[in-house]
């Protein structure tokens, strides 16, 4: 499993390397074999506080100092480990696969006041530091204060233990111990010790270890997707049921006035979604920004599916970066579809400035997620975090827009408006728009809009919370098989719901379906940042203003992502369902 994730990671690097945007991976530890003695290292990542794990700094940004060994060169991060904030350096260790060195000074740190200052702030904070050995995290704490909390102690003795099969590492534990109270102008002798050990641990299987069953196989997981499920089975007999018999008694109505004569018809009372036959395949308001929406939902909805069954089939959270990578690589792959699908509709609603609906239907996303990143990036560079973006990182996004996503966007939608832009409607539309006549307060378009997200959001919001917490706190996130079946509820729950607010949009003979159907969907995501912002104050223990501006940043990012994924899947649905009505119905 290992070497097919490596081999995706392979394949995305490859792909951006053609706009220049990778650098080469080293061949160094990705094999993962070793001859006896050959050199094993020991890379330092980041030190940060424990309570905000996006808040992380260069392990050597605190007085830490390195081993005597220079001789391993940098290792070359992929795009994926870049944005992340993964900036691996050598710890100049001299450790050698099973070769045991007893505990052994590598280093000395001359405390002066300034270097004191800096570690009792890191204790104070909890801070702590994050290693990788063959790709395997460790993690450890970097000292601990005393219980009055005036003396401050630093963990001097990295304790080691690898453990090996073959000639593979499968396991790594790190014991702190050496415990040094810091006192001004003095030295302090930083050790470390490696043992091996022989392990029955197979290769594959070496992750299992950091994974949590019992978080995310709870009951609670499993309770939350039946209930999903049956909510499922519940709107879907429900909208069948209340549709079809509805539709039934319309369409008996409708034919019940075909065979009146003309006099009949007029005294007639007319009323229901017949009525608006001429206006319902009317272009939406702002067709451009519209079909650019639509557009991106579908890719956006084609790049989750298909990163969740690539993790589904392939372990991507054990190799650094590759779930991101993977994902950046999908999402340029799939620009045809943005294309396709926004310039087919925009071709379909008359619309003529092709090329510039073209440049925002590929700009839209990336514009929204570059701009929240170099944003934040201003404030990770104030901190001086790991997690700024170098400026040759940005670079590389940049030439991925417009040398990759901007040239397959154009494709799609050159496709687009040739195979499906013409207007095949099953009604004409008429010269002059109807009047929208009075409604009830509850059939207005913005009740509709606020109210249809409320049952998506509760298909959902339970594996809102694990997500959450697999991204924001310590959990490794590993059950993608939930999350595919989570996308498909939420998918066909919010077709129903959309399809039901429309068909009571139409029945009050008000033709603005299209914007009130996206939108209705795309409350859904107004629903899951509210509860982010209760995940924040009452499931986390975050603070300080990068943190802060980090969490409702990216959350913003993702919520938006999330509302034009379900307002595109909203719109399709009930476009599906108001083509098949007017055709079923004879209209002069």
């Amino acid at each position: 499993k290992t070497m097919g994730s490596s081999r995706w990671k392979v394949a995305a690097a490859a792909f951006l390397a053609i706009v220049g945007s990778l650098l080469p991976v080293d061949a160094d530890e990705h094999e993962h074999t070793y001859t006896d003695k050959e050199e094993v290292v020991l890379w330092m990542n980041t030190v940060g506080p424990y309570h905000n794990r996006q808040e992380t700094y260069k392990y050597f940004s605190l007085p830490f100092c390195a081993g005597s060994k220079k001789t391993i060169s940098h290792y070359h991060e992929t795009l994926g480990e870049a944005l992340q904030g993964v900036e691996l350096e050598f710890s100049g260790l001299d450790i050698k696969f099973k070769d045991e060195v007893m505990q052994t000074t590598y280093c000395e740190i001359d405390l002066d006041k300034a270097k004191r200052d800096a570690f009792v702030y890191a204790i104070k904070n909890h801070y702590w530091y994050q290693m990788y050995i063959d790709d395997l995290p460790i993690w450890g704490i970097v000292g601990e204060a005393d219980e009055n909390g005036e003396d401050h102690y630093l963990w001097t003795y990295k304790k080691l233990e690898i453990g090996y099969n073959g000639n593979r590492i499968v396991d790594v534990n790190l014991t702190s111990e050496g415990k040094v109270r810091l006192v001004p102008n003095t030295r302090i002798a930083m050790s470390y010790s490696v043992k091996w050990k022989k392990s029955d641990v197979k290769f594959e299987d070496r992750f299992d270890k950091y994974l949590d069953p019992s978080f995310f196989q709870h009951r609670i997981h499993w309770f939350s997707i039946f209930n999903s499920f049956m909510m499922v089975i519940f709107l879907v007999g429900l909208v069948s049921m209340i549709l079809m018999r509805t539709l039934r008694k319309d369409y008996a109505r409708y034919s019940k006035e075909e065979e009146m004569d003309d006099m009949d018809r007029d005294l007639g009372d007319e009323y229901g979604w017949k009525q608006v036959h001429g206006d319902v395949f009317r272009p939406s308001s702002h067709p451009l920004i519209f079909s650019s929406l639509i557009g991106s939902g579908c890719q956006i909805f084609s790049v989750s599916f298909i990163v969740i069954v690539v993790a589904m089939v392939e372990d991507l959270y054990t190799e650094r970066g590759s779930m991101l990578s993977t994902a950046i690589f999908v999402y340029a792959a799939t620009s045809p579809v943005n294309g396709y699908f926004g310039g087919s509709l925009y071709a379909k609603q008359g619309g003529r400035r092709w090329i510039k609906q073209m440049f925002i239907g590929a700009f839209l996303i990336p514009a929204m997620v570059c701009g929240t990143a170099f944003f934040i990036n201003f404030i990770a560079i104030y901190y001086h975090a790991s997690r700024a973006i170098p400026f040759g990182t940005m670079v590389a996004v940049c030439c991925i827009c417009f040398f990759v996503i901007l040239p397959l966007n154009l494709v799609g939608t050159i496709l687009g408006r040739n195979l499906s832009g013409q207007p095949n409607f099953p009604c004409r539309v008429n010269a002059v728009p109807r009047p929208i006549p009075e409604k009830k307060w509850f059939m207005e378009p913005a009740v509709i809009v606020c109210l249809g997200g409320i049952l998506p959001f509760g298909s959902i919001f339970i594996e809102m919370y694990f997500i959450f917490t697999s991204f924001w706190a310590y959990k490794i996130y590993y059950v993608y098989g939930f999350m595919m079946l989570v996308l498909v509820i939420l998918c066909i729950v919010t077709v129903c719901v959309t399809i039901v607010c429309t068909y009571f949009l139409l029945n009050a003979e008000d033709y603005r379906w299209q914007w009130t159907s996206f939108l209705s969907a795309a409350s859904t995501a107004v629903y899951v940042y509210m509860y982010s912002f209760y995940y924040y104050f009452f499931k986390t223990k975050m603070y300080g203003l990068f943190q802060t501006s980090f969490y409702f940043g990216y959350m913003a990012v993702f919520s938006t992502a999330l509302g034009i994924m379900c307002g595109a899947v909203g719109y399709v649905g009930t476009s599906a369902f108001v083509r098949k009505i007017y055709t079923n119905v004879k209209i002069d």
